[in-house]
């Protein structure tokens, strides 16, 4: 699951089934989430630890055994805190193949005429039993796996609607949307250029923004500075680059927008507690 790109945009699964399922423990290459969003729908269930998940800039604590559902296109980012947690990509269109009144219900859900609630604490005791069969059927690829997962999502939205975890979309939401949109902007803006000599200045002018209004405005979405962000990302790239690339730390440093290695190492120290050779070690 590698969060190199703001918007993902490749296969999930197969074509006949497409369905992506990720484990992801401290080791794993991008076990923080950066900033992205993606045309499918994502599941995640908390194993261990805490994990804050972060929804279209408005934040959420969750602990072991909590179940989150997140729709298209929202905006995401995921910090665990000693956590293990697993996580579902998965193509709505496969549950609709008809116009029956299941799938009407799910159009409705497409189509962003209803909100779904996002965090389902263990107490909900039959959408957290749905959501466990998935991810352990998922799990184990035991013959017939493929039918339990289908079945499994049918049930999931079913709970989700007979139990009322749902809203009507309100009318005055086109101000937040519009915001989204400039920040997915900014964002990809970001990730094109993060290898370069990035100014605060050129970052607000990629959203027609001033920079002192642009500051503003990123910090209430996201709950950063941008120029925080910008190092955050290059540190999360870095990370990756470090792990599947043969590159020396000094290569790595300059490829991913920093000029002076012991800044980048002064940076990488401040996000991961550690200097990247340690990194390496762990």
């Amino acid at each position: 699951m590698q969060y190199m790109n703001y918007r993902e945009s490749w296969q999930r699964g197969t074509a006949d089934f497409p369905v992506e399922f990720h484990h992801i423990t401290p080791q794993y290459p991008q076990y923080y989430m950066p900033l992205h969003w993606h045309v499918e729908y994502e599941l995640i269930r908390v194993l261990e630890g805490c994990f804050q998940i972060i929804l279209d800039g408005q934040s959420f604590e969750t602990k072991a055994g909590t179940s989150i559902l997140i729709p298209a296109g929202i905006l995401q980012e995921g910090i665990p805190r000693d956590c293990i947690y697993q996580c579902i990509v998965f193509d709505i269109n496969m549950l609709i193949n008809n116009n029956d009144s299941c799938c009407q219900i799910l159009r409705k859900v497409m189509d962003r005429e209803v909100l779904l609630e996002n965090i389902y604490a263990t107490e909900k005791k039959q959408i957290h039993q749905t959501v466990w069969s998935i991810f352990d059927a998922l799990g184990s690829k035991q013959q017939g796996y493929q039918m339990i997962v289908l079945g499994g999502l049918y049930q999931l939205f079913g709970h989700i609607f007979t139990q009322g975890h749902y809203q009507e979309a309100p009318t005055q939401t086109k101000g937040r949307h519009r915001k989204i949109r400039q920040l997915k902007t900014a964002l990809e803006f970001m990730e094109s250029n993060f290898n370069t000599a990035l100014s605060l200045a050129e970052m607000a002018s990629s959203v027609n923004m001033s920079a002192k209004y642009f500051c503003r405005f990123f910090k209430e979405l996201t709950h950063r500075t941008p120029l925080d962000y910008l190092n955050y990302y290059r540190i999360e790239r870095a990370c990756y680059q470090m792990l599947t690339e043969h590159q020396s730390v000094t290569e790595i440093a300059f490829h991913t927008g920093f000029n002076d290695l012991s800044y980048f190492i002064k940076t990488f120290k401040k996000y991961k507690g550690v200097t990247p050779k340690e990194y390496l070690k762990i």
